[in-house]
């Protein structure tokens, strides 16, 4: 959704806390972990009107990270309103860097980069870090820091490589930190956060995520109308969500379409038809395309190439279901933030691409329908959270993530549908075997993943040249950052005896031990910057 056709609870009296976006990976983590305290937060790009951020009547602000320097001319600075309104401000990364600069102080680009973990030691008292240990493992992700501080502020807390990795005025609530208290791996993050949003703010935990319902079902009828919807219908938790959030807006006015694209999970076809139609009665059609997406993949080996022309393949055949419907105006994906963010979807115009997602930078520029995502401001967390809320079954809400691409984006190299063929059956094991160990629920997310190299084995006293599968499992909550499932080496050994004793076609299996960052969780992602 557009973010000038969004309604704000701000006019409620609804406790909000701004967060204003310069860029960062993981400006919505900071929203998101406000939420998850029961306070209201809005994100509003840097440079936005300062009408807007009047009208918002924040408790607090906090200012995040981004990729640009400040040590650059023509970067983005606070807006003057931002000091004017006389409200806490806590500023995060280059949130500090840019608050130091602009209220006197000197910001360098240094030597010793940090990025991961690091040990800060806290020199003085500080609110934010009331009743916390002196020292802290923190997650650091920067190249400038603070060199001189800023007239009136006081040293909080150090690092090795960044002797003013926290600091705060003397007389104003203004607090900065260099680390970034949002992500999972920064220890009493969620605390530091707490201490701002509650003891510096003053600010209520009256918001909850029925708040975020009503406000959703309102935006969507808002933007809407009387129209028809189209909904492009995966069967994963994100669709499932926005399914039954759009069915709740608008009822018949929703039409589900289920693309058979080819490139699905053994069997998921049919039981997606079955779940959508049987539990939650909804109107879906399934439209059978696998010969024009393997058409449109012939001969394309290139990651980002793949993920524009399934995008595009899928644009085409919602174009042609919603001429045979007639009268759709809307098109809706259950589009989420890690998606739009690492295809630098978000408001600010600083973020940078990581890859680009077939329903974000995969889509062409022209459509004949206008999007509706409601969730394109949530964690997948967020997302199941609040499919609990709607009623939505165990069983949809906690099903493995599958990318929109599905299998396109789990074959390297050139698609065929040979390969997919192999993959389907080694994915299926793998998640077969993890459920009768009772593993599937204790990881984020698994799968399996074609190599585009062959490699020799040896099956009884034959030579056997064929291919390689990748195995890929993941422990994580918000899917921003991951870190490898340490599975046991026996169930590991198992599945790799399995798929290939079971599979002809593939002679060796190997593990992913890659955490996010610095890999993705899916393989076929990276793009040449």
């Amino acid at each position: 959704m557009d973010a000038k056709a969004k309604i704000s609870l701000a006019n409620k009296s609804i406790d909000t806390i701004l967060v204003l976006d310069f860029g960062s990976q993981y400006t919505q983590l900071i929203a998101r972990r406000v939420r998850e305290s029961d306070v209201y937060s809005e994100i509003l790009p840097w440079d936005i009107d300062e009408d807007k951020i009047k009208a918002l009547k924040p408790k607090g602000i906090i200012l995040s990270g981004g990729p640009e320097s400040v040590t650059q001319s023509h970067t983005p600075r606070i807006p003057q309103i931002v000091f004017d309104l006389d409200i806490p401000l806590l500023g995060i990364c280059y949130g500090m860097q840019t608050l130091a600069e602009q209220m006197g102080g000197q910001v360098i680009s240094s030597e010793h980069k940090e990025f991961g973990h690091a040990e800060i030691s806290i020199k003085t008292d500080c609110e934010l870090f009331s009743d916390l240990d002196k020292t802290l493992n923190v997650w650091m992700s920067h190249g400038d820091q603070v060199q001189d501080i800023p007239d009136d502020f006081t040293l909080v807390a150090s690092t090795a490589s960044a002797p003013i990795a926290a600091m705060q005025h003397d007389s104003k609530p203004i607090f900065a930190l260099q680390f970034h208290p949002e992500v999972t791996h920064t220890e009493s993050g969620k605390v530091i956060l707490e201490n701002f949003i509650f003891k510096v703010c003053n600010a209520r935990n009256d918001w909850k995520m029925d708040d975020l319902i009503s406000q959703r079902i309102e935006e969507i009828k808002q933007q809407v109308g009387d129209n028809k919807v189209l909904l492009g219908l995966s069967g994963g938790v994100d669709s499932s969500v926005t399914a039954a959030l759009l069915h709740q807006a608008i009822g018949k006015k929703l039409v589900c379409v289920f693309v058979d694209n080819g490139l699905l999970r053994k069997g998921e076809a049919v039981e997606v038809m079955q779940t959508f139609k049987e539990n939650m009665n909804l109107n879906v059609i399934k439209s059978d395309s696998e010969e024009a997406f393997l058409r449109h993949l012939k001969g394309v080996e290139d990651p980002e190439q793949k993920r524009k022309i399934i995008g595009r393949t899928f644009i085409d055949v919602f174009d042609a279901e919603a001429i045979k419907i007639k009268d759709v105006h809307f098109l809706a994906q259950g589009t989420i933030y890690p998606d739009v963010i690492e295809s630098s979807g978000s408001e600010s115009k600083e973020a940078r691409v990581i890859k680009s997602h077939h329903n974000v930078g995969g889509l062409p520029e022209e459509m004949k329908m206008d999007l509706v995502e409601p969730l394109r401001d949530l964690f997948k967390d967020e997302v199941r959270r609040m499919g609990v809320e709607l009623g939505l079954s165990p069983e949809m809400l906690y099903r493995h993530p599958f990318p929109g691409p599905g299998l396109g984006v789990r074959i390297l190299g050139e698609v065929t549908k040979q390969k997919t063929a192999i993959l389907q059956e080694a994915d299926h094991i793998f998640i077969q075997e993890l459920i009768k160990a009772d593993l599937y629920d204790k990881v984020s997310q698994a799968f399996a993943v074609f190599l585009p190299i062959k490699s020799v084995g040896v099956v009884g006293d034959e030579r056997r040249y064929a291919e390689v599968i990748a195995l890929r499992a993941v422990e994580t909550i918000d899917f921003m950052t991951a870190r490898w499932a340490h599975l046991p080496y026996e169930f590991l050994e198992h599945v790799s005896n399995r798929i290939v004793n079971e599979i002809e076609d593939v002679s060796r299996v190997v593990y992913d031990i890659s955490s996010k960052p610095p890999a993705t969780i899916e393989w076929l992602s990276l793009i040449h910057i």
